[in-house]
């Protein structure tokens, strides 16, 4: 009776464990945010199971029947469509209610994009705050100004076309010297970083259309 956590390649395909095909050669069933990527990683891996919708429209009501065949002893896994399930993905609610009947919960290192991100980036990483995806409008301001004073550093997501208003907002809120580092598609083809201040990265991002996935990194307030 247990639900494994099992992270999945956020780019490149060999960015998966030893460990984590095991588990999924092993469980009864696979939990997944798209059955549709989760099934193209375990074909790629000639890992044949069965995978179920598990995502942030329908977690609230499949939850008790999730629990159930857990209950039941099935093992099951739960993965998101890239990364660490739980990390700005579904699987908070799951993991809290199964912590709450005492089924056993087990996290597997792996990939998330924000490690990388964050160690690449060239700013401390001894000490830093974690947010995830940025609000879309209500509370963005608030926010960023509470980055502002902090003096650890800062990683969170941003989509492409909020990008460059978002670091117009922080130039106005932080000032344009700022530093930060942009990581851009980790583990891609296309994967690049940029590292400069808030001014230059408005300059640098408003050239043309802005597409991929992103990961700031913006250093902490200085004495």
């Amino acid at each position: 009776m247990k639900l494994y956590l099992v992270p999945t390649p956020i780019g490149n395909l060999e960015d998966i464990t030893l460990r984590a095909l095991n588990v999924l050669q092993m469980v009864d069933l696979v939990l997944c945010e798209d059955t549709r990527t989760t099934r193209n990683l375990l074909n790629h891996y000639e890992i044949d199971k069965r995978c179920v919708a598990y995502h942030i429209f329908n977690e609230h009501e499949r939850m008790d029947s999730f629990i159930a065949q857990i209950q039941a002893n099935e093992s099951v896994a739960l993965v998101s469509d890239a990364g660490t399930p739980g990390i700005s993905d579904p699987g908070f609610l799951l993991v809290r209610e199964c912590v709450a009947r005492g089924i056993e919960v087990e996290c597997l290192p792996g990939a998330t994009a924000l490690v990388p991100a964050l160690v690449q980036s060239g700013l401390p990483c001894d000490r830093f705050f974690f947010y995830g995806f940025l609000p879309h409008k209500k509370g963005k301001e608030t926010l960023l100004r509470r980055f502002a004073e902090m003096e650890e550093t800062v990683a969170f997501y941003e989509s492409p076309h909020r990008l460059v208003k978002s670091l117009e907002k922080m130039v106005e809120i932080m000032g344009p010297d700022r530093q930060i580092a942009i990581s851009k598609e980790i583990s891609k083809i296309h994967a690049f970083t940029f590292r400069g201040t808030l001014a230059e990265a408005v300059a640098y991002f408003s050239q043309g259309e802005v597409k991929g996935e992103f990961v700031l990194v913006l250093a902490g307030k200085q004495d």
